[in-house]
């Protein structure tokens, strides 16, 4: 464990605080946190243990404190806020010498016993001890297992799993972006994981464009830039994400082109992502997104509704928890900003129907998110879609309402009702009405058709990505 001022402190037994040890748990404080951990299950449930306290992990105990970690800080805050104090008491009821108990946030933290034996040993490499080696850790759920395909991701997906099973580099680099909580950040780490499993004696690097550039300067204010340049020109695989966020940053930039140019000679494979194709990123040099752009370029495009119905259904296959299909249909229709906002609605009402031992139904699901569906309707209104979407295709607003089939403002007015379907509660009636008195069948060809566009016509899933931005902020 660390203090608040970073200095080790490990503990060997209950009463005995020495500093530089690694702590070794006596057989007696592992059999109470095995048995404490083993109750939790049941007594709040396989749902809330799947998707809250499985990850819990003996960190040390000491004077009556035990402390565990979780590899987040929203999961140390849900713990704390909904299941600490309970825990506390199952802990005094497994010993009464047990008088406190803490949680901190290891990023690495989960139980050993929970990781599949592959993933285990794939962590275990020698070279994550090394001080100098920057990556981040692989968070064990991002795995290709739980990637759940569709149309708006297959591209990316499939050109993820030609780097980890190809015995050659198949393209060089490969640059995956899209829109925030699309899928990047679960890709990338199924590829670091299955690397490893694969070979565990290459050198994976994972880190963020933000990351890179703190490193690059803390080398320059210490003048040891050589010993940047030797790390991350000396790893097999190098993984960066969001490399938008070294946008304006000359010197960075000028450092990661070099590093860059020196791996591909190598031959050594580079991953990136970001929230936009090489050539749309603002602030970056013409020869570094020249570079970005020469392997494959694989795009995520926004989800479906049958992607988030499909991810859903995964996901409530994995907490196994008895949620009616009404409910995920609810969800994937009404939640469509991006797919972390989805899972956390869904284990939102999880963890509702757990504590307040209620069962999962449509009034329920309505009543636990209605400050997040409320707030989706207080902010977007059709008016506001139809001006955004008037403004991005450079067209007048009467164009809206108006009986007009040019295919240049049909088409934004086929979008327009398509996000006022994704985005507002109206139903179709009321949609039609809204755009000059038309039917509710005209608004479904034209979701429908939109929808169809959106897979086969990148720009025009770009189009609407960028006006759902432009609405939801």
């Amino acid at each position: 464990m660390t203090d608040k001022a970073g200095t080790s402190v490990a503990v060997k037994s209950n009463d005995n605080l020495t500093n530089g040890e690694s702590f070794v748990p006596t057989p007696e404080i592992m059999g109470l946190w095995k048995n404490v951990h083993s109750d939790m299950r049941e007594e709040f449930g396989e749902a809330v243990f799947r998707s809250w306290l499985k990850p819990l992990a003996l960190q040390a105990y000491y004077h009556g404190t035990l402390e565990v970690s979780v590899p987040t800080r929203f999961m140390k805050d849900w713990i704390q806020k909904n299941y600490a104090e309970r825990i506390l008491q199952m802990c005094i009821e497994a010993d009464e010498n047990v008088k406190r108990f803490e949680i901190v946030v290891v990023q690495t933290a989960i139980l050993s016993d929970d990781i599949p034996e592959e993933t285990s040993k794939a962590n275990q490499n020698p070279k994550e001890a090394d001080p100098y080696n920057l990556s981040a850790p692989f968070d064990p759920r991002f795995t290709f297992d739980a990637f759940i395909v569709g149309k708006p991701n297959a591209l990316s997906h499939a050109a993820a799993r030609r780097v980890v099973e190809s015995a050659n580099i198949p393209f060089n680099p490969l640059f995956i972006y899209g829109g925030v909580g699309l899928g990047k950040t679960h890709l990338m780490h199924a590829i670091g994981w299955e690397i490893q499993k694969n070979d565990p004696e290459k050198k994976v690097m994972y880190l963020s464009a933000e990351k890179f550039m703190y490193q690059f300067v803390k080398s320059l204010r210490a003048k040891d830039t050589m010993s940047f340049k030797d790390t991350f020109r000396s790893v097999d695989v190098l993984m960066m994400d969001d490399i938008q966020f070294i946008s304006g940053k000359e010197s960075t930039q000028e450092e990661f082109f070099h590093t860059f140019n020196a791996l591909i000679d190598q031959n050594k494979q580079i991953i990136i992502s970001a929230d936009k194709a090489p050539c749309d990123l603002l602030g970056i040099d013409e020869r570094l997104r020249s570079r970005l752009a020469w392997g494959l370029v694989a795009d995520i495009h926004p989800s479906t509704y049958d992607l988030r119905l499909g991810i859903l259904q995964s996901k409530r296959e994995q907490l196994d928890a008895d949620i009616p299909n009404a409910v995920l249909e609810f969800l994937a229709l009404k939640v469509t900003s991006n797919i972390r906002e989805l899972e956390g609605a869904l284990n939102r009402i999880v963890a509702h129907a757990d504590v307040s031992k209620q069962e999962i139904n449509l009034e329920n699901t309505q009543e636990v998110l209605q400050d997040l569906l409320r707030s989706h309707d207080r902010r977007i209104t059709i008016d506001e879609i139809q001006r955004k979407t008037a403004e991005h295709y450079n067209i007048k607003m009467p164009d809206m309402h108006s009986a007009r089939r040019s295919r240049n403002v049909a088409r934004p007015r086929q979008v327009a009702m398509y996000l006022a379907k994704q985005l507002t509660s109206r139903s179709l009636p009321e949609i039609g009405r809204k755009f000059g008195g038309r039917d509710h069948t005209t608004v479904m060809h034209a979701v429908r058709k939109i929808e169809e566009l959106m897979e086969e016509d990148p720009q025009i899933a770009q189009d609407v990505e960028i006006i759902r931005r432009a609405l939801t902020g």
